[in-house]
């Protein structure tokens, strides 16, 4: 039986446009991640520390326990790096996706950009509910919803499915 994603057919402009997606975010995800495990002291603390909105007592709590940090620290810089080359690569990309999408949450949970909240995190402009985190979030969902890597990548390999047909 075949997968529902191998019935999905694109128009070229669809294809090119959803395939430059994927890997533009891709590129951003994977060159934030090794930038991070460049840094010798890079640490996700200051921006944990300075969070707001409903969930900040819960990010705070991360940054303040040594332990913790650490684990966040490494799940950030390997995230980053592992969806953002299953992206580009078009490896496992509806599973990259949906974790890419799911740590852009977080991400986004962390600093709201919400009224009456002014953050310590110094931004690209003003904004109200919807900010780049937010829009690169989405566009991974439209990734999930849309796929691509089995037509363009690594998925349409199937080197790590075993066929038993």
């Amino acid at each position: 039986m075949g997968d529902a994603t191998s019935d999905i057919t694109y128009s070229r402009f669809q294809l090119t446009s959803l395939v430059a997606l994927r890997m533009l975010i891709g590129w951003h995800l994977l060159y934030e991640g090794v930038a991070k495990i460049l840094n010798p002291y890079w640490t996700s603390a200051g921006y944990l520390q300075a969070s707001q909105g409903p969930f900040a007592d819960w990010f705070v709590g991360l940054a303040t326990d040594p332990a913790r940090l650490g684990v966040v620290d490494a799940l950030n810089k390997w995230g980053l790096v592992l969806i953002g080359a299953a992206l580009l690569l078009g490896f496992m990309a509806r599973l990259a996706a949906l974790l890419g999408a799911v740590l852009l949450l977080l991400f986004y949970l962390a600093n709201p950009p919400l009224l009456g909240l002014e953050s310590a995190v110094p931004t690209e402009g003003s904004y109200l509910f919807v900010n780049k985190v937010l829009i690169e979030m989405v566009a991974m969902l439209v990734l999930l919803a849309f796929p691509t890597s089995h037509l363009i990548g690594l998925d349409r390999l199937k080197i790590w499915e075993r066929n038993h047909e």
